[in-house]
């Protein structure tokens, strides 16, 4: 049998740090990666034969757990037909259809092949509308790796102190304003010096990459307000709250209505998919009905698409309201757990998503977030995946459970964190 140790050394002379996406080294909690070989349910297998319980379920999508027969079936059936046109397919009207019906904000919308494209692309459109340049971000939110964005974007360059990437010209970020994440007065003061100029604010509704931190009361309403008032546009990047948050995704759950939506892999059911969308005044200004230019040859993948509507079609059956009672149940034992060692922790939780961070601070923000201890968590990290729980190998990440998490999960969890030493 080949090792994680085996294959990780042959992955670093092909692969830059021996990975494709930098957080998967593991370098921020000072161990190496382990290489997955299987998944299931709850539980992933690794190519050592070690069993674990999964909390990262692909960084978020796989709220069905892995594997499920009925998206699995829908995917199999779809490939047997042909695994990619590069024409229109059924799949991806139904899907669209699908998706409008659960979020109705989006009137309209492109299939992508990813997060990023899809923000990167409602970037393109909310200046293509507007005729404007500027945008605002938040500091530590992520919106995918493309330039604008790589302006203080939280969790994989915050793993990796890396302040923020060569590769971007200065004049490209230079139209990218940042505020503090609920931080409503310092956004209207980018508004009052910017005004005309702003495109558009895109905004994480319940932010995810600098662990989970919820929106305080106000925040969106008030970002409603602004980009309403100065006639900028509201995108709400949806990629990990989208289908999470609640079946209408975060903008159902506070009640705000974005102009534009972007949403990612939970839509394809784990395989790579995204998608913007949103008022249809907006999307009529892509091509080919407008002039703001976005193509792609696997948008609309078949098999995508068709693993995407099993996994919407089986999320309206779902008890959400239970597995957000269960989750936080098992969330606060997690969290006494840790105290009963000492350790200061505080606790961020949201419907199927929580964040311990080790830290006396409430975290609101991404300054905040940085006052975990992040060799703490280390420590915790390793010694869980040593005794069968994967976690996010970053604090500045989130866990994530699933409907396919048991209760005896959680209960060999809380054992495992008790076992722990600091």
């Amino acid at each position: 049998m080949t090792s994680s140790a085996d294959w990780f050394r042959r992955a670093q002379d092909v692969l830059p740090g021996g990975v494709n996406s930098p957080v998967r080294a593991c370098r921020g909690v000072g161990c190496d990666p382990l290489f997955t070989e299987s998944a299931r349910g709850s539980r992933m297998h690794t190519v050592d034969g070690q069993e674990l319980i999964d909390f990262v379920l692909s960084w978020g999508p796989m709220i069905l757990g892995h594997c499920d027969p009925e998206v699995v079936e829908a995917a199999r059936r779809a490939v047997e037909r042909g695994s990619s046109y590069g024409a229109p397919c059924p799949g991806e009207v139904e899907l669209a259809e699908a998706v409008r019906r659960l979020m109705p904000g989006m009137e309209m919308m492109r299939m992508v092949s990813s997060g990023t494209e899809a923000t990167m692309s409602a970037l393109r459109l909310a200046r293509g509308f507007t005729g404007r340049d500027k945008l605002i971000k938040f500091d530590g939110c992520y919106h995918g790796h493309s330039d604008a964005f790589l302006a203080s974007a939280g969790s994989g360059l915050a793993t990796l102190s890396i302040p923020g990437t060569p590769g971007v010209p200065a004049d490209v970020v230079a139209h990218t304003l940042i505020a503090p994440y609920n931080d409503l007065e310092a956004v209207e003061d980018l508004f009052n010096r910017h005004g005309r100029e702003i495109a558009c604010v895109i905004v994480e509704p319940a932010a995810g990459n600098m662990g989970l931190v919820p929106p305080e009361p106000g925040f969106l309403e008030g970002l409603r307000a602004l980009c309403t008032r100065f006639g900028a546009l509201l995108i709400f990047d949806e990629v990990i709250t989208g289908f999470r948050l609640s079946l209408g995704g975060a903008q159902a759950r506070y009640g705000v209505r974005p102009d534009l939506t972007t949403l990612g892999k939970i839509i394809g059911g784990g395989f790579p998919v995204g998608c913007f969308g949103g008022r249809r005044e907006i999307m009529e200004h892509v091509a080919p009905v407008g002039a703001v230019y976005q193509a792609g040859t696997l948008s609309g993948n078949p098999a995508a698409m068709a693993a995407g509507l099993a996994t919407l079609r089986r999320l309206e059956a779902c008890d959400y309201d239970a597995l957000e009672r269960r989750t936080l149940a098992f969330a606060r034992d997690l969290k006494s757990v840790l105290e009963e060692k000492g350790l200061p922790v505080q606790m961020n939780h949201v419907a199927s998503i929580f964040t311990l961070f080790f830290t006396k601070t409430p975290v609101t923000d991404f300054d905040t977030a940085k006052t975990m201890d992040t060799e703490a968590y280390a420590t915790f990290f390793r010694q869980m995946r040593e005794a069968g729980v994967n976690l996010a190998p970053s604090g500045y990440e989130c866990t994530f459970t699933s409907f396919a998490h048991t209760e005896e999960d959680f209960a060999a969890t809380l054992d495992a964190a008790r076992r722990v030493r600091f």
